[in-house]
């Protein structure tokens, strides 16, 4: 994987399968103090929760968003490339 040049076909559909593979969304996080009086700070999914340890406020929120957010940024990669052609 080329990490500073455009991404290429190979690399959106693995990043594709990865999404397709993962547990179903939506995916929320959970923060003690924010979102919540008591227990641990942890992201649900569509099947077992997920704890993190040593994990910020700030990843616990990116890894949760990406489950949502990454189809939809392949989608809109894809809307753009197909207008580009």
């Amino acid at each position: 994987m080329n990490q500073n040049g455009p991404l290429i076909g190979d690399e959106i559909e693995a990043i594709k399968a990865r999404c397709e593979q993962a547990t179903s969304g939506p995916w929320r996080s959970f923060i003690e103090k924010r979102d919540k009086f008591s227990g641990s700070d942890f992201i649900r999914t569509g099947g077992e929760d997920i704890y993190l340890s040593g994990a910020t406020i700030a990843d616990y929120d990116f890894i949760a968003h990406a489950r949502q957010d990454i189809p939809r940024l392949i989608a809109e990669i894809e809307r753009l490339r197909s207008i580009n052609r």
